[in-house]
């Protein structure tokens, strides 16, 4: 006959529990920035092919820059 534990207790350390509102803020940022559409229009320009790209008169180390010219300065 086998026994199998079904309830165990996590025990969180000191650093864990302090670290938990900054993970929690790391997060949302993480979620605002990858729903900015300058983001978003990266992430379409990095999935075309170099093909596509060199056809927009772009290369794939230029597409930051591109993106965000007007708003960085670049």
């Amino acid at each position: 006959m086998a026994l199998t534990a079904t309830h165990t207790t996590e025990h969180h350390s000191l650093g864990h529990i302090l670290a938990a509102p900054f993970r929690v803020i790391g997060n949302a940022l993480i979620a605002i920035m990858e729903s900015n559409s300058r983001v978003q229009y990266v992430d379409r320009l990095n999935a075309m092919t170099d093909e596509q790209l060199e056809a927009k008169g772009l290369k794939r180390d230029e597409i930051v820059q591109h993106v965000f010219r007007d708003y960085m300065h670049l």
